[in-house]
């Protein structure tokens, strides 16, 4: 039985650019459920799935996006929203029972006490102690003494440096000398490096949070001249946040909605899936998409740059095919050329031909070719497994049998099935987040990208509100259902490449220290 909103539900549903049908088919959704995936199989090397490029095609790759893309509009797009609290995890645990009593700091917080032993290493030491200087704080009396916790709480806590709270592209990520520089500027130099235009513009649109993009444009605003000048470039850059009409209501475990302490029904994100609404009004060629925390120093840059060009060669490559069968197809395509089309599909795009194919006539199966190769085209960079959680590249099959290369997230996946099962354990690769996309199509115009999500592939999860379950749900992500009916293709790409920032910590990798 459905919920009755009341005028004051009402209002507040509209005003967030949703109606009462959206709002009712999200709680449908909550009591069916979402379809689990059904994988065919694990993409890999081996069975095509991921291309895996020798020295030879790297250099045509590259070479060939440089000629390519020349009086093309290049933009780099990069999810940055979320505040920086779960980098911090550790530390948070660690200052809420830590008291000054004296017990084994390694054997109750083994990462804190990492922190603390190479606390100096950090991008942001000096800015610690500058912000414990003005408060008449002296760092090395605190270390001596063993208050730690009051040291961590001048990093984390608002009212000193905020760490906690800011966003993680504006922490001080990397050191260079005696300068430092966050995620955001690190995007800044790597798109001056490889989505540079031909005018010396380079677009990066960054999606924010409301309450960090006052915090964005004024770093902006300290570092553009410098980064225009060191690298020669015009910057433009925009931002972005998350649409409210994507936002979804929260129920409790019998699917009701949950109110607030003043009676106001609770709306959560929709997930980083809602993102395909920003993408959509993104205007260029081929838009490269990586998130905010996968940066490096400058000295372990070169890979990336150098396979961020050659997933966009084959992109370019792919695209100029697709679009000369296309042409072909408006003309009036002769059975050579139907014939050229359908292995160019099945063979290079990895896409299967409709059942009941061979029998069609074929003025319709001009019209199927058609329909198969006019949509938005991505190439994504796959990594060799090394236990991240997150998705994998897998051939599915979808509610309409259709087979197709997709990224799958371990939660789409029926893990009670030991067949489902037992291709997960096969998979050899990972989803790093590093895509490269077209957005156009072969007359110019571009697609409306939420034509092509699966909205089948969405998420449910269960968090804890005070003595409350919470139960949420998430768009189907942006690039896993959000892009479900593009066409993909997957490509091997060094693990030098993937060097994300999940924890602090993972500062003290070698990956990201100075050479």
């Amino acid at each position: 039985m459905n919920p009755k909103f009341s005028a004051e539900d009402l209002q507040q549903i509209t005003r967030l650019g949703l109606t009462e049908e959206a709002v009712l088919h999200q709680i449908d959704n909550f009591r069916k459920g979402f379809p689990k995936t059904e994988l065919v199989d694990a993409a890999t090397v081996e069975n095509g799935g991921i291309l895996r490029l020798d020295d030879d095609a790297i250099n045509h790759y590259v070479a060939l996006y440089k000629q390519a893309s020349k009086g093309k509009k290049l933009l780099k797009f990069v999810p940055a929203s979320g505040a920086a609290t779960r980098m911090f995890k550790d530390l948070y645990s660690f200052t809420a029972t830590y008291f000054g009593i004296d017990y084994k700091i390694e054997k109750e917080h083994p990462a804190v006490k990492e922190f603390l032993e190479k606390i100096r290493t950090f991008a942001f030491f000096d800015d610690l102690v500058a912000c414990m200087e003005k408060s008449k704080a002296d760092f090395s009396d605190y270390m001596d003494r063993g208050d730690f916790a009051t040291v961590i709480n001048f990093l984390l806590q608002d009212q000193y440096m905020g760490y906690g709270n800011l966003p993680k592209g504006l922490l001080k990520f990397h050191k260079y000398g005696h300068l430092q520089r966050t995620p955001l500027e690190e995007h800044i130099v790597e798109g001056a490096e490889y989505a540079r235009m031909s005018d010396g513009t380079v677009n990066l649109h960054f999606t924010v949070s409301p309450e960090h993009r006052p915090l964005f444009r004024k770093k902006i605003a300290e570092v553009k001249r410098y980064y225009e000048e060191a690298f020669h470039v015009k910057l433009n850059i925009s931002f972005s946040e998350q649409k409210h009409y994507t936002d979804i209501i929260a129920v409790d475990e019998q699917n009701n909605p949950v109110r607030d302490d003043n009676g106001r029904l609770v709306f959560r994100p929709g997930g980083h899936g809602a993102l395909i609404e920003n993408l959509n009004e993104q205007r260029a060629d081929i838009i490269f998409v990586k998130n905010i925390d996968n940066v490096v120093p400058d000295w372990m840059k070169h890979t990336t740059i150098v396979y961020k060009k050659v997933l966009a060669g084959l992109l370019l490559e792919l695209q100029k095919q697709s679009f000369a069968f296309l042409g072909q197809l408006d003309k009036g395509a002769t059975p050579k050329q139907l014939k050229a089309m359908e292995t160019f599909i099945q063979q290079q795009l990895h896409l299967e031909l409709p059942d009941g194919y061979d029998r069609l006539t074929p003025e319709q199966r001009s019209f199927t070719l058609h329909q198969i190769l006019n949509r938005p085209m991505r190439v994504c960079g796959m990594v060799r497994n090394q236990g991240e959680p997150g998705g994998g590249p897998f051939f599915t099959r979808n509610t309409h049998g259709i087979k197709s290369l997709q990224i799958v997230e371990t939660a789409q996946i029926n893990r009670n099935d030991p067949k489902q099962e037992a291709i997960l354990a096969s998979s050899t690769h990972f989803n790093p987040v590093d895509l490269v996309c077209a957005t156009k199509n072969y007359k110019g115009r571009y697609f409306d990208l939420r034509q092509y999500v699966d909205p089948a592939t969405g998420f449910i999860s269960k968090k804890s509100k005070g003595a409350t379950i919470l139960k949420s749900q998430e768009l189907p992500g942006l690039w896993n259902g959000a892009m479900a009916n593009w066409i993909t293709l997957f490509v091997e790409v060094p693990l030098a490449t993937f060097n994300p920032v999940k924890t602090v910590n993972d500062l003290l990798r070698k990956e990201h220290l100075e050479a």
